[in-house]
């Protein structure tokens, strides 16, 4: 049976790494095989076990408490990212991300380019990488008119993006699920990745800065017009980020999980958004009678616009991943990886480069039921490092590259050839740096 049940998973997740090529959207894999483990396992009754952290052991229970149990982690960060994305989506309503286009002032492609990077960088740890690289592709868009320019660009943002999300709690999805696992801790996370994540990305744009496609100036294409603004868009902008920024803090003062913290910061910028839009609805749906003014409240209209596909498919592929650590079927997994690569440094770093290739939520997923170190152990921040940062290498390999290859109709192989090689010196580049501040410097 247990066969089956990797067989079942190995099936899921090869169509879930073949989203692109079978035209199927990776949720209905990953709810499909969530559903079947879990059903195989009630129908068969097979032995499921809770995992004691404290004594780092394996106890029995029944099928309903561990995946109630279960239920509960996965829940967390899809309400924390509910939250984080409705917050988002409510500055975008007021088109406050405008704010930004507004302090690009450069006609140097040498200078956009570093400024692009490192607005990359500071918003994904803020706002999450894949929000991050939307909102400064639309902006690109309305720089730099020449597409075969822009898409450097692009590759170029795509790698600052995930380079920044990495050394955030709230900037990558599988640093956050780390961070709300209690796997690693806020001003750990900071201290420990901030200067690799930083050397991840300052590597391949000092490199990029020598490349004949980002030498000279744009020829008169940067665009002079600032948009559609609203008088209340820098505000809620401001508003929004420090929102975001204060969940890792309420964390920390109160001991509750982060999901709490979110939607108090949600709860105080729509109380800002409904003031300021004038709004007569909340959060709530409006009823048929008053239909036609529900489009004049921003959160109604945030809210719409909530991703649910990328949500449910959390939803499946953390709950997939835990059925296979209940049955114990991770850990023994992880105990061969221990014995054929003894090495866990180059172990992580396989991981880093398996993320390019495959969706690391699931690689991540799976780490942390094979892994029982305890709560920020340098294995754990190197994990966070090398997911977050390893999808750059290929375009596909991270939800900010298929965003950009999506809005910009970047070619897998021309990404592969132009920018892979920038991507793997960065990641190269960070890891050694994480290492000999591991062996030298911070442990």
């Amino acid at each position: 049976m247990e066969i089956i049940l990797i067989t079942i998973f190995s099936l899921g997740y090869l169509a879930i790494t073949l989203e692109q090529s079978l035209k199927i959207d990776k949720l209905i894999p990953a709810l499909a095989m969530m559903s079947i483990l879990w059903a195989l396992i009630a129908v068969f009754q097979l032995p499921v076990f809770n995992v004691d952290t404290i004594l780092k052991e394996l106890k029995p229970s029944n099928v309903e408490k561990v995946l109630l149990h279960h239920l509960g982690k996965t829940s967390e960060i899809i309400i924390f990212l509910l939250g984080a994305m409705t917050i988002v989506e409510i500055i975008d309503y007021f088109n406050g991300f405008a704010t930004i286009k507004r302090i690009i002032k450069t006609k140097s492609k040498k200078g956009l380019l570093i400024i692009f990077s490192f607005l990359a960088f500071i918003l994904s740890a803020i706002i999450d990488n894949l929000t991050a690289t939307i909102i400064l592709i639309t902006i690109l868009q309305k720089v730099i008119k020449e597409r075969n320019t822009r898409i450097w660009f692009a590759g170029m943002i795509v790698i600052a993006a995930n380079a920044g999300g990495a050394w955030s709690p709230i900037g990558d999805v599988t640093t956050t699920m780390l961070w709300i696992g209690n796997k690693v801790t806020t001003l750990k996370l900071i201290i420990y990745l901030l200067i690799p994540s930083l050397v991840c990305m300052a590597v391949p744009l000092l490199l990029a800065t020598t490349l004949p496609a980002f030498k000279g100036n744009i020829p008169d294409e940067l665009a002079n017009e600032n948009g559609d603004t609203h008088k209340y868009g820098a505000s809620m902008l401001y508003i929004g980020l420090s929102a975001i920024i204060l969940v890792p803090v309420f964390k920390t003062l109160t001991h509750l999980p982060p999901y709490i913290g979110m939607m108090l910061s949600l709860a105080v910028v729509a109380t800002f958004a409904e003031y300021f839009s004038s709004a007569k609805f909340g959060f709530t749906s409006v009823d048929i009678e008053h239909e036609e003014y529900s489009s004049h409240s921003p959160v109604h209209s945030s809210l719409s616009k909530i991703e649910l596909p990328s949500i449910l498919f959390f939803l499946g592929i953390l709950l997939a991943v835990a059925a296979l650590e209940s049955l114990g079927i991770l850990f023994e997994f992880a105990d061969s990886l221990n014995l054929a690569i003894p090495n866990s440094d180059m172990l992580v770093m396989l991981l880093g480069v398996g993320s390019a290739i495959i969706d690391n939520v699931p690689l991540v997923a799976a780490s942390m039921g094979m892994f029982s170190e305890v709560i920020d152990h340098p294995l754990w921040h190197f994990i966070a490092f090398s997911a977050g940062t390893g999808g750059s290498m290929l375009i596909i390999g991270s939800a900010a590259g298929v965003v950009a290859m999506g809005l910009e109709k970047i070619e897998f192989f021309w990404y592969l050839k132009k920018i892979s090689w920038l991507a793997l010196a960065g990641f190269i580049a960070g890891s050694l740096t994480f290492i000999l501040m591991r062996d030298f410097i911070l442990w």
